[in-house]
Order: C-alpha cells, then structure tokens, then sequence
C-alpha cells in the first residue's frame, strides 16, 4: 500500500472517473458502503508516479493482494503477463461474468493472471456477489 499522500481533488477526480467502483472486480462503494482505496496501477516500487494516469480505485481487497505487483503467471500458460490496467484496458475484453453473476472468469492471460494473483473470485467476495444478484445490484 502507497504511502504517499493523494489530494483530495486527484482522490475524488480518480473515484469519478471509476464511477467508484473497484477496477478489478467491479465491487460498487455504494454496495458496500466502504470508500475504495486509491491503487498505482504502476506500483510506486516499479517507478510509478501519483499522477493522475497512474492511478484507480481497488476496493482494499483487491489493492491488498496486488501489492507492489505488475504482473502475475497465467495459469493456462504459464507465462508471465501484465496484470490488468483498468485505466487503459476494457473489463469486458479480459473478463466476463459466469451466467450467475458471481464468479469472473478470464478471457485472456492477462485476465486469468489477476483473477489469480488479486484473488478476485475470493469466497466471502462470491458470497456477498450472490447476495447482490438477488436483490438487483449486480452484475454491473
């Protein structure tokens, strides 16, 4: 997690541009009542700046098992990729959504690698998605 401090305006202006959703798994702020947290998409170790075309929001989950990573192992290949970009990629290229609405699966090896490495299809995470079918809220 960064230490460095992000204005209030970059904060906000990067929280409206992901209309506060998390980048990788899509989880609202408003489903979950938490604010999300601000991650550098080019972790601050690998020389990313806090500007505001490196960062996003991660729900604290997500933002945990990232870390300082930038890439991960495809499981289908073995390869190691890119983790997805949530400011410069589209979701829907790298993932999609099960027909239940609770599980993303990956399309390409750079979405496999994040389900993988962020950990994206977490078992609380599925649960509370289930929920979240149910009552209309989701998929996004």
């Amino acid at each position: 997690m960064s230490t460095t401090h992000v204005p209030a305006a970059l904060r906000e202006l990067v929280a409206f541009q992901a209309d506060h959703r998390c980048g990788y798994c899509l989880t609202s702020e408003q489903v979950i009542g938490t604010p999300m947290e601000i991650d550098h998409l080019i972790p601050e170790a690998h020389g990313g700046l806090t500007v505001e075309e490196n960062l996003w929001l991660a729900c604290s989950g997500c933002n945990a098992y990232k870390g300082d990573h930038a890439n991960a192992l495809d499981p289908l290949t073995g390869e190691i990729v890119a983790l997805y970009n949530p400011r410069r990629q589209q979701w829907q290229e790298h993932f999609a959504w099960t027909s239940a609405g609770d599980l993303i699966v990956g399309q390409t090896p750079t979405g496999r690698a994040t389900i993988t490495s962020l950990k994206l299809n977490r078992p609380l995470l599925v649960r509370a998605r289930r929920l979240w079918v149910r009552i209309g809220v989701h998929p996004p």
